[in-house]
C-alpha cells in the first residue's frame, strides 16, 4: 500500500531541535500520541507494512469511527501517512517525523 519498508536508522543531525518553533512541534506531537489508543495504533502500524481502518479496529476494541478520528489526529501531526486504493484507505507510519520526535524528546 503506501508504505516502503522503513529505512534503517541513521543518526542525522536534524535542524531546528531547540528554541521555539521546536518547542510547538514536541508539543504538537506529544498531544498525537496523548492517548493510549493512538499510541497502540503506532504499536500496530509499526509491526506491519500497511493498514486499513478495519485491520486496525479488529485489534483495538474500539469504534470504527473511534479508530478513524484517532487515525485523523495521527494524520494531521505527521506520524502516519495515508494512501487511497479504490475505495480502501492505508495507513502507515511516517518514519521521518517519528524520528524527530525521538530527537526532539531526547534532548529534554
Amino acid at each position: 500500500m503506501c508504505c516502503p519498508a522503513p529505512e534503517p536508522e541513521v543518526q542525522v543531525e536534524i535542524p531546528g531541535l531547540e528554541g521555539p518553533e521546536a518547542d510547538e512541534a514536541l508539543a504538537k506531537l506529544a498531544k498525537a500520541i496523548g492517548h493510549p489508543a493512538r499510541v497502540q495504533i503506532l504499536r500496530i502500524l509499526s509491526r506491519k507494512e500497511a493498514r486499513v481502518c478495519s485491520q486496525i479496529v479488529d485489534e483495538i476494541p474500539l469504534a470504527q469511527s473511534t479508530v478513524s478520528e484517532h487515525l485523523r489526529i495521527l494524520k494531521e501531526a505527521g506520524l502516519i501517512r495515508s494512501s487511497q486504493d479504490g475505495p480502501r484507505i492505508g495507513y502507515c507510519i511516517n518514519y521521518e517525523t517519528l524520528r524527530k520526535l525521538k530527537a526532539l524528546v531526547a534532548i529534554i
